[in-house]
């Protein structure tokens, strides 16, 4: 019998390879994703995990992640400059074009707010099949300019522009107006918002798959470092925050020996999974979040299936049974 699982895909521009890889890994074994929240790049490898499962399951969702991903390094600008220039170079051209970019309003940019990533979203996905008829449930997290607030985008209301909602870099792209509202990347919000997959969804197990580093590296001290660290925080603080809440409230729940509540109950039974970037991910410079090279987004899809190979076999048999990660130890 498959397992039932639900998914927590953190965002991480083109890190999001290698929760491709993870994804792709995970999707040979017997699972039955219920519910997938995600941000981000992980918004993306959500609804494209749902939708290719609606075309033939399992390997519908893996074909259609494959399509996705190989088309983002065919249409980038960086492949055909990183054919002609070694790692260091491109790097450096990548941040040289970033900081500039904290002076140049997308608006004035871009004007007309082309963004490639509208034209194959709507090329590959049927966003009308997947709102009429997902059995996998979406929790599209992004952010409201005005308010601050997150809002989550549903699997039967999305459209391509929910999608790009998500992923919307104010400093890259023009913010998306959806309902007379205006939203920037749910980054700033929930990176990824678990809250949905415990308050909406029946499997008490909840897989997570992190792109942020948990723990910094040596204290930054450099310019580049320290922005570095500064953007890894700002993206991961609202995750840390819903995280220690959680595992608050589950611990408290624990030391109850008798739950009143079905809320208390729901806490208690919940089984935490994890699977980190580590090293893979928080050795690279910040700038890579925009290399969207075929070479450099395959080798980070083949280090996401590495990992999730060594996870599958320490700890896939614990879904269903246990959690394989002690969520208290690690936010309280």
């Amino acid at each position: 019998m498959a397992k039932s699982v639900n998914l927590a895909l953190q965002g991480g521009g083109a890190h999001g390879a290698f929760a491709w890889g993870v994804l792709d890994r995970l999707l040979e074994e017997d699972i039955s994703p219920e519910a997938i929240s995600g941000t981000s790049a992980g918004a993306m490898n959500a609804l494209l995990l749902a939708h290719g499962w609606q075309l033939n399951k399992a390997q519908g969702a893996k074909d259609l992640l494959d399509q996705f991903w190989n088309r983002v390094a065919l249409n980038s600008p960086s492949e055909l400059i990183g054919s002609q220039l070694p790692d260091m170079q491109i790097t450096s051209m990548t941040e040289w074009v970033l900081d500039m970019l904290r002076y140049i309003s997308p608006y004035d940019l871009n004007p007309l707010d082309i963004n490639p990533l509208r034209f194959l979203l709507d090329d590959i996905v049927d966003f009308e099949m997947l709102r009429k008829d997902s059995s996998i449930q979406l929790f599209i997290a992004a952010t409201d300019v005005a308010s601050g607030k997150i809002r989550l985008f549903r699997e039967y209301e999305l459209t391509t522009e929910h999608a790009l909602a998500s992923a919307c870099l104010p400093t890259l792209h023009q913010a998306i107006e959806i309902d007379n509202r205006h939203y920037w990347d749910g980054g700033f919000s929930g990176n990824p918002a678990v809250y949905p997959l415990i308050f909406d969804c029946k499997a008490e197990d909840i897989l997570m798959v992190l792109l942020q580093p948990m723990q910094g590296r040596e204290l930054p001290t450099t310019s580049n470092a320290i922005n570095q660290r500064v953007s890894e925080l700002g993206f991961q603080s609202t995750f840390l925050r819903e995280m220690r809440a959680i595992s608050y409230t589950r611990q408290q729940a624990k030391g109850k020996y008798f739950s009143a509540s079905s809320l208390e109950r729901r806490f208690k039974a919940l089984r935490f999974h994890l699977i980190e970037s580590g090293e893979v991910l928080s050795n690279l410079e910040q700038a890579s979040k925009y290399d969207t090279r075929q070479v450099f987004l395959t080798d980070l899809k083949e280090r996401g299936r590495n990992a999730a190979e060594y996870w599958i076999g320490s700890n896939f048999s614990a879904i269903g049974r246990k959690p394989s990660c002690d969520i208290e130890t690690m936010f309280l």
